[in-house]
Parts: structure tokens; C-alpha cells; sequence
């Protein structure tokens, strides 16, 4: 019975292997549609917890940004909700199901659009490299009664704290879970192609990481709370800066030159 058991669960581990953009090998147990739904329910509950910025400059500036990223997406551009949330930290998210939020605090530290672009950028890449579904996988992997869809409704338990964590919004609801740094490495050069795809310029994004590290003062940014130091990462963007400027020049001559304008 226990090798009957064994094997059934190494057939399920090796159906649900999957690959990310960049060709690394991920467990991914559950569907597109399973993660949509939980992102539009952690969507749903962050809106109803936090209070928005109902600035119509700044808005129209975010989504300016956003709907650029979104438009170059292998899902040709499928229309992604945005929310702008009254926060002075400096942090942003994106959820499976095509949600995007942005804090208010972010645009103080994010210059210029392309800086702006660039953590976006980074956190729609997390979405497109299905990070949170992998993390899903990996818990209940080893968490055999884990019952994602269940404890993703309802009332704001510990178990719905923890889902919310793993996919991407732990700062929301005060459980910190950061993505790996394996991870986190994929989502810095997706998102620096997607940004240079959407006609933003990728260098960037060696500027906003320098100013998350200004602005950490006494202790770091929301964002960086959650991410890695900016040092190595600078170091890997300056390596695919090279490729990422053939992507924008092809976007800048194929007139994807987004007019966002800063409120």
C-alpha cells in the first residue's frame, strides 16, 4: 500500500512538472484557472481592506504604465485591472487573474515612467513566470492537507494570511513570505524585457534600485522588505541591459513610445 501511495505521488510530481519562461524546470500542481481564482480572491480582499488614491493624474499615470507591460504579454494583451492604493510605502504587486495594485508611496521613489515600468514590470513577470503557483505546489507538496481553493474564501484565517503570502501579497495582509531568490532573478530580467518590449527604456532600472536603496533611511522600502538587497541585482540587470536595448530600439521603431505622464 505505502509503494502503491509512493508511486501514485511520483506520477502526480512528474505530470505537474513544468518549465518558466527562462527554461527552469517548476512544480506546478495547480491550473491557470485555480490561480486565477485566488488571485481575484486576495484581489477582492486587499480592496476592500486597504484605502485607494482617487487622484485622477496619478491613476491615469499608473494604468498609463501598467496597460503598456500588459499590452506585450504572450496573452496579447488581455485587459488587467489596476488599483492605486493610499500607502506611503513603496511597493506594488501583481495576481494571477490579471490584477495589478500600486501604492501611492512607490511613485516617490520611482522617478520616471521607465522606473515605474520597472518594478511593474517585475511583478507582472512573477505572474508570467507562474512564481505563485509554483510556491502553491511546493507547499502542498509537503502539505498534504493544504486546501488552497477553501481556505482562500471566507474570513481571514492564519491559513488564508499564509495562501495570501505565498501568492505574492503577504505585505498586505502582515505574513512575509518572499519569493526566492531564484525567482527573484527571473522576475528582474522578465520584467526588463517586458518593460524594454513596452518601449520603456531599460537602464533604467539600475536608477530605481539605486533610489529603493536612498530611500531605505533607517530601514528599507515595503518593496525591499520582501525582495533582495538591489547590489547583486544591479549587477545582473547591467548584464542583460545590452539585450534588453535591442528589445526597446525594435519597440521605439515599431512606435511603442508609451506617453505616460508623470502627475
Amino acid at each position: 500500500m505505502l509503494k502503491h501511495c509512493f508511486l501514485l505521488l511520483s506520477l502526480t510530481l512528474l505530470t505537474a512538472c513544468a518549465t518558466s519562461p527562462l527554461g527552469r524546470s517548476q512544480l506546478q500542481l495547480f491550473s491557470d484557472t485555480d490561480l486565477s481564482q485566488m488571485g481575484l480572491a486576495a484581489y477582492d480582499d486587499i480592496r476592500k481592506k486597504e484605502p485607494r488614491d482617487n487622484d485622477p493624474a496619478a491613476n491615469a499615470y499608473v494604468r498609463c504604465v501598467a496597460n503598456a507591460i500588459t499590452a506585450v504579454l504572450p496573452s496579447g494583451g488581455e485587459a488587467w485591472e489596476v488599483t492605486l492604493f493610499r500607502d506611503d510605502s513603496a511597493n506594488a504587486f501583481a495576481l494571477p487573474g490579471g490584477k495589478i495594485g500600486v501604492n501611492s508611496g512607490l511613485l516617490k521613489v520611482a522617478g520616471n515612467p521607465s522606473q515605474l515600468a520597472t518594478v511593474i514590470g517585475h511583478e507582472v513577470a512573477h505572474v508570467l513566470a507562474r512564481h505563485s503557483g509554483e510556491r502553491l505546489s511546493n507547499q502542498a507538496a509537503v502539505d498534504t492537507g493544504l486546501q488552497a481553493a477553501q481556505a482562500i474564501s471566507g474570513g481571514m484565517t492564519p491559513a488564508k494570511q499564509q495562501l495570501m503570502g505565498l501568492l505574492g501579497v503577504g505585505a498586505q495582509v502582515g505574513v512575509l513570505l518572499p519569493f526566492s531568490r531564484t525567482q527573484e532573478s527571473e522576475a528582474d530580467l522578465l520584467g526588463l524585457d517586458l518593460m524594454a518590449r513596452a518601449g520603456f527604456d531599460p537602464r533604467q532600472s539600475v536608477n530605481l534600485w539605486q533610489n529603493m536603496e536612498r530611500a531605505s533611511g533607517g530601514g528599507p522600502p515595503a518593496f525591499l522588505s520582501t525582495h533582495p538587497s538591489p547590489g547583486g541585482r544591479i549587477a545582473a540587470l547591467q548584464n542583460r541591459i545590452p539585450q534588453a536595448l535591442e528589445l526597446y530600439q525594435q519597440a521605439q521603431a515599431s512606435s511603442r513610445k508609451p506617453a505616460c505622464r508623470v502627475p
